[in-house]
């Protein structure tokens, strides 16, 4: 389903907007450790199957999930493929570099599957996704689609919609965000208005949790 160019900017602007913060680029570099019930490893093709209530931290990177496959190029490179238990979703979230004296940001995001990418630095949240834009522990930016692309490298965001991210409330599955300003703009007298149909933000003073 293609975009209109107005909803597909206003997607990526909801994880730009933290201005020159970028993700952990030393993240790629941590080795990754993990946690699971069980373990199946195919060392003829470097690739290892993770099952039941899956945990993995690579520097700043968490992720959970109820799977997780990770594969390992020729390069050293490290590939995961994350997949929820039925009716949850597997969670990711990492830190974001911030100036100094700013308070800590962090991108965390959801979906059914959650596909990471070593070598390009890219995280893919695939059904039901969602991904949210962290400040000193609140949310500030949030988007919502059926698929979502961050590169953590470019810090550029792709999202998709169509009828498989529709809800009760989104029938459609159109794309939805909601972004936050910056700075507090000068007092004029009229309270700012969300746009029609955009969903309310409700702000938060604690990090919402991996739906396990």
């Amino acid at each position: 389903m293609r975009l209109p160019l107005a909803s597909l900017f206003l997607a990526m602007l909801a994880l730009l907007s933290a201005g020159a913060a970028q993700a952990e680029k030393a993240d790629r570099t941590k080795p990754a450790n993990i946690e699971s019930d069980a373990l199946r490893h195919d060392g003829l093709q470097q690739i290892s199957v993770f099952t039941g209530n899956v945990v993995m931290t690579k520097g700043t990177i968490v992720i959970r999930g109820g799977r997780l496959e990770v594969r390992q190029d020729p390069d050293g490179y490290q590939y995961g493929l994350v997949t929820a238990e039925p009716g949850r979703l597997a969670y990711f979230k990492q830190k974001r570099d911030s100036a100094p004296g700013a308070p800590d940001e962090f991108i965390e995001g959801e979906g059914e599957t959650i596909d990471y990418d070593g070598k390009a630095d890219r995280v893919k949240f695939i059904k039901r996704a969602v991904v949210r834009r962290l400040v000193g522990g609140s949310v500030n930016d949030e988007v919502r689609g059926d698929v979502i692309v961050y590169n953590n490298i470019t810090d550029v965001s792709t999202v998709e919609g169509g009828p498989a991210a529709g809800s009760a409330q989104n029938p459609g599955g159109r794309v939805r965000a909601v972004l936050v300003p910056n700075s507090t703009p000068a007092a004029s007298g009229t309270p700012a208005v969300a746009p029609a149909g955009a969903p309310a933000l409700r702000p938060s003073t604690k990090l919402n949790g991996a739906p396990q």
